[in-house]
């Protein structure tokens, strides 16, 4: 019998039919359909079929093959019925289980982290993104005794979790594993450097940077598309936005602000995306503001909240970064459930309902946004040379005029803005 994971990954992604498993342990605060939904989403997005999802309750975990005996035959009997290629486990998976499983399901076996670097693989578009993944596909490969290296001669997205041939590389490309990771490092370094001249240059600017946060699919890109008017790709589909987007858009009383468009967290997330990305990432650390965007039709929503958060932490964004909660989705609520929500997202402070999708409560957004990213601002008297035109139009860029006098060849400016930006005006005349 010749079984899906000896064949060619390209040929087994497409089309291979699949079994999602979900290992209950008690304490989870998430509810186990939506939970299958969410692993099935995810398997659904590098194109297998879903057959079947099923879940285990487990007490302990086994060193062998995590689930129990009586589990395990269940389990292949399921497989064998639904005839399926591959399995995938929503939980973390040792090599030894991995190999384990795979003997007895005969069908290939990834787990979550693997599911997720198979996504990211497929869907980096630019070549950061590319090393980014790269990167930490290596470091999780790194410890894995049951694939090898291999993934540079494909010539599909992803890196080979779902075939490839065998075992017989894996001691002599630890070292090249090594050696290309550190060669990744150093790319990546570079790319961060790049970045910080950019956020330098920016903060000169100096324009405030927004960044729109939240869960897989919760709308972010069809959010950023709706405030920006661009056309980023935004599916029904689990991490649609791997590479982060930039654009400038106005606001109520502000002229320019940069909008970060950025890759969405999830539960879970392997910590080597996290450490790859955090180039990436760095656009969320330094964000004058952030949008948590959360899509509150969800059952999960309070849990998918506590994953952002988490991650939030993680990667080192302060707490007092200024952040507002954009609830979205409302098309998908019942009338009283909208009802509702508008009603608590209306008591609470710096909470907005919305939808993406349609546009309700977008305008409310943007003035929220606004009101946030001006809260401190200060009255200014400003003198200039009248005709210092790059100084006026410097002070309309980045402040609010409130008035202005010419009087022979000195003009005043009475000018609303933030403490830095009169700071750095002030440089810029000195």
């Amino acid at each position: 019998m010749t079984t899906g994971f000896d064949r060619d990954a390209q040929d087994f992604a497409r089309g291979a039919r699949c079994v999602v498993v979900l290992p209950e342990q008690g304490g989870s605060s998430r509810d186990v359909a939506a939970r299958l939904d969410e692993t099935a989403g995810l398997a659904a997005a590098i194109g297998v079929v879903v057959a079947d999802k099923v879940s285990f309750r487990i007490r302990e975990r086994r060193p062998s093959t995590l689930l129990g005996s009586g589990q395990v035959e269940m389990l292949a009997a399921t497989v064998a019925m639904e005839e399926a290629d591959l399995v995938v486990f929503d939980a973390a998976l040792t090599p030894v289980q991995q190999r384990n499983l795979e003997k007895a399901l005969k069908a290939k076996v990834i787990d979550r982290t693997g599911l997720i670097l198979e996504i990211f693989g497929e869907r980096a578009a630019t070549a950061e993104g590319r090393l980014q993944v790269e990167l930490a596909h290596l470091d999780y490969q790194a410890g894995r005794l049951v694939r090898s290296w291999t993934h540079l001669e494909r010539q599909r997205g992803g890196f080979g979790f779902l075939g490839g041939p065998g075992e017989t590389q894996i001691e002599a490309d630890r070292r090249l594993i090594r050696d290309r990771m550190a060669g990744l490092k150093k790319e990546l370094e570079k790319v961060s450097r790049t970045r910080g001249l950019h956020r330098d240059r920016r903060q000169r600017a100096p324009w405030p940077v927004i960044a729109l946060v939240g869960y897989t699919n919760a709308g972010k890109s069809t959010l950023f598309n709706r405030l920006t008017g661009a056309a980023v790709m935004a599916e029904d589909l689990l991490f649609a936005t791997l590479d982060p987007t930039l654009r400038q858009i106005s606001l109520p009383g502000i002229d320019k602000v940069i909008l970060s468009d950025t890759v969405g967290f999830v539960s879970e997330l392997p910590t080597q995306l996290v450490a790859a990305f955090k180039a990436t990432l760095e656009e969320v650390v330094s964000a004058d503001l952030l949008i948590h965007v959360r899509d509150i039709a969800h059952p999960d929503t309070m849990a998918q909240r506590d994953d952002v958060e988490a991650v939030l932490r993680d990667i080192g964004v302060d707490e007092t970064t200024p952040r507002i909660e954009a609830w979205n989705k409302l098309d998908l609520l019942a009338e009283e459930e909208r009802i509702e929500l508008l009603g608590e997202a209306a008591r609470r402070d710096n909470v907005v309902a919305v939808s993406a999708l349609d546009g309700e409560g977008v305008p409310t957004l943007l003035e929220t946004i606004a009101k946030l990213v001006t809260e401190g601002h200060r009255d200014y008297h400003i003198e200039l040379d009248a005709g210092d035109g790059a100084g006026a139009a410097w002070l309309h860029a980045h402040g609010d005029v409130l008035g202005q006098d010419i009087d022979g060849d000195r003009a005043s400016y009475d000018v609303r803005m933030a403490p830095r930006d009169f700071e750095r005006f002030g440089q810029r005349s000195g």
